[in-house]
């Protein structure tokens, strides 16, 4: 019992020491996506909501270098905890070429061609013409986040939270400043509107990326390379790496992709229904930053656990996070739902949001709340627990399943075929993907079969 107690106490310490970094960090990004679209409320319904399915197109890209990241991080727990430095070196390296690459490409799409990517989510021509001058400027933040995202989570991986954290402060603080700065004209700037808070973005990026770079090399930390060093690898190294990464890009790349049609599907149902959701998914943003501290924390742990070959430590490990996963879903929606109105009021002080977007608001974060248990368990269990034991797969399965298979034709038919009210169209999403899927991935975890140690695969 005493030995027990003792291994709980060590892991909730080494959980919380690596959790509290991440989650503070991840609320400074959330804070910034908070404020940034406070700002954009301001400037009335057609700019949030543009603003909105902008950034569908970075949340797509995001969704792909996530995927880098979690793919990266599932070896390099698993590495740091059996001390192969040189293989954790490697990693960076495929992950950062890879991620530069996916990033020039959004970035350059977004640059030619935004009002094709704002045509799919709206056919309103000055819905599209505000996300298009947003869209077209913001892509050039793209590498640099990308890159700070992957070497954020190369650093996280290995126990060293503080940089990652530091570079977010740094980046969010400047970030708020230039917006408010360059969307009202002040401090010398000129009024620039929508397209003022896309330079922010690009610059407070570049900034953050900067510092992350000139503090690496004076600590001559594991994410400094030469450029020679950068491509120190070759394709059997590559093909090791995607054989266990390309599953989580691809789950990744499918569920982003899966949003946007979701997103898409509630945005042609009228901007101010999407206007709404654009609040809701603030708001879920800010909901989410403790889990992602913990599940962050948390795969570090388990990934660790399993490369130093205590496989049962791995499982009693993973069992309590997703014991917990509950239970903070509970505190949250309970947080949610009694401080929506005040959240609510904060995005229209100005008066520029109308009534209706302001009530359908208000609905989708009690649904969302209500519901966020179902949606934070399979969350867990896939994103902290089965990609950090060496199972890239299963996720993947489960969201072709639940979200393309059942969610998206499910909202599809409501909206557009039954034609129902939008908040029961947005009600059937949730449930039709989140249940099954919470089902699935119960059976999964109890049956140990994501346990899959990748350092003994190069042995």
């Amino acid at each position: 019992m005493t030995n027990i107690k003792s291994e709980r106490k060590e892991f909730w310490s080494m959980l919380l020491s690596l959790a509290l970094p991440i989650a503070f960090q991840h609320l400074l990004v959330n804070s910034l996506t908070f404020i940034d679209t406070l700002f954009m409320s301001q400037l009335g319904d057609i700019a949030l909501s543009a603003s909105g399915m902008a950034g569908q197109w970075n949340w797509l890209m995001n969704m792909i270098s996530f995927g880098l990241c979690s793919g990266s991080a599932l070896f390099i727990a698993q590495y740091w905890g059996a001390k192969k430095i040189s293989d954790i070196r490697r990693t960076h390296n495929i992950a950062v070429v890879s991620g530069l690459a996916v990033s020039i490409v959004f970035a350059l799409v977004a640059i030619l061609i935004p009002d094709k990517i704002m045509w799919i989510f709206n056919r309103n021509t000055d819905v599209i013409k505000a996300g298009s001058g947003y869209l077209s400027a913001v892509a050039f933040a793209y590498p640099a986040t990308v890159m700070t995202s992957i070497q954020s989570t190369v650093l996280r991986s290995t126990e060293k939270v503080r940089l990652p954290m530091a570079v977010s402060c740094i980046s969010v603080i400047l970030n708020v400043f230039l917006d408010y700065a360059m969307i009202f004209g002040k401090f010398g700037f000129a009024p620039m509107g929508m397209r003022g808070a896309a330079i922010a973005t690009a610059v407070s990026a570049w900034i953050g990326y900067g510092v992350l770079l000139i503090v690496s090399f004076f600590q001559s930390n594991i994410v400094v390379d030469s450029l020679k060093e950068l491509f120190n690898f070759n394709f059997a190294d590559y093909r090791a790496f995607m054989k266990k990464a390309s599953p989580v890009i691809f789950n990744e790349l499918m569920w982003g992709l899966g949003t946007v049609c979701t997103n898409a599907i509630y945005s042609n149902t009228g901007y101010e229904n999407y206007a709404a959701c654009t609040i809701l998914r603030t708001v879920e943003s800010i909901c989410m930053i403790l889990f992602i501290g913990l599940n962050d924390g948390g795969a570090v742990i388990v990934g660790k656990t399993i490369g130093e070959g205590k496989l049962d430590t791995a499982y009693e490990r993973a069992k309590r996070l997703v014991i917990s996963a509950p239970v903070i879903s509970a505190f949250i929606a309970t947080f949610a739902i009694t401080f929506k109105e005040k959240v609510i009021y904060l995005f229209n002080m100005s008066g520029n949001i109308t009534s209706t977007t302001v009530a359908i608001a208000g609905t989708l974060i009690t649904i969302y709340a209500i519901e966020l248990c179902f949606r934070n368990i399979p969350y867990t269990m896939v994103c902290a627990i089965f990609r950090s034991g060496g199972d890239s797969v299963t996720g993947a399965k489960f969201d072709i399943i639940c979200l393309w298979g059942m969610a998206i034709p499910a909202s599809f038919i409501a909206a557009f075929v039954l034609k129902i009210p939008f908040i029961y169209v947005f009600l059937i999403g949730y449930l039709v993907e989140d249940i099954p899927k919470s089902i699935m991935c119960i059976r999964h975890f109890v049956s140990r079969k994501w346990i899959k140690p990748v350092t003994l695969e190069k042995e």
